[in-house]
């Protein structure tokens, strides 16, 4: 519920997070929730000549990344973000990640061995020729009931889950509707779940004049300070000060004994591979 409300203020600000998975959902005693490490987010706009500035990196870690990444669709969505929260809500169903590829093409493999053979209208929006022939090829796949994978999940839960990893992105649900989805309408609360009051300007990232770029940085610095100074001073408390400290120091370090596959730039030196690694970027740079 609160990864929702969360993606919902990024979403609502034009911003994919495009990285969301268990190792950036940081949850304190109190179950508070807060999303983290937005180094791949980038803006979204309807408009897809506009996206192509700025997606043409690399997206998501393995296991939670959306298929339209792989198969390199024309354009994605905010539907990938979407994606990311089923895998999560699977994994947190099954006590295990759900879809958990050794590679690009085994996740791929996974993903349709559980969903089934897409539409032959989702498989027409395949931009990558060798990935759309490679999905032809395979055997006629039909879908596992997740009641049958997850028999003693609340049926409300999976029906949510089934909305979210719908193989076609435009059948995927929203974050809005996810919120109003009747498995969580006990927590649901509109007056809960803001907005953010205006979109994110991602227009730096065009920029390549470096006097411009340093000016655009003097002006956010001077902004922060501003912003920070009028802020009401708090004094710390004796209860936020008594910060455990781990006996060994390296225990907490991110990816400290984290199974995840870790996407540093290897992949299995095949086409196909590395078509499905490098996901829409070939499309993106047209």
């Amino acid at each position: 519920m609160r990864i929702l409300c969360g993606l919902k203020y990024i979403h609502s600000a034009n911003v994919l997070h495009r990285d969301l998975k268990p190792g950036n959902l940081l949850v304190n005693a109190d179950c508070e929730l807060k999303i983290c490490d937005f180094g791949l987010a980038r803006g979204f706009s309807q408009d897809p000549e506009e996206n192509a500035g700025y997606m043409t990196e690399y997206v998501a870690t393995r296991w939670y990344r959306a298929p339209e990444i792989m198969l390199s669709f024309q354009s994605y969505t905010k539907a990938i973000d979407v994606w990311s929260v089923g895998c999560i809500l699977a994994e947190l169903l099954g006590g295990r990640p759900f879809f958990k590829g050794r590679d690009y093409v085994d996740q791929l493999n996974q993903i349709l061995h559980y969903l089934g053979t897409p539409s032959e209208e989702t498989l027409s929006r395949i931009g990558s020729p060798r990935a759309q022939e490679y999905v032809r090829n395979l055997p006629f796949m039909p879908k596992i009931p997740f009641q049958r994978l997850f028999p003693q999940a609340n049926p409300d839960a999976l029906d949510l889950l089934d909305r979210m990893l719908a193989f076609d992105p435009s059948s995927r649900i929203s974050v809005e509707d996810a919120l109003e989805h009747k498995y969580l309408h006990i927590w649901h609360d509109a007056s809960d779940e803001p907005a953010c009051p205006k979109t994110f300007d991602f227009s730096f990232e065009v920029v390549e004049d470096v006097q411009e770029m340093r000016k655009m940085i003097l002006d956010e610095v001077m902004r922060f300070r501003h912003h920070v100074r009028h802020q009401p001073t708090q004094t710390p408390t004796s209860a936020n000060m008594n910060v455990p400290i781990p006996e060994n120091p390296g225990q907490w370090a991110k990816g400290a004994e984290d199974p995840r596959p870790q996407e540093a730039g290897s992949f299995v030196g095949n086409d196909l591979e590395h078509e499905l690694q490098a996901g829409s970027d070939s499309v993106m740079r047209r």
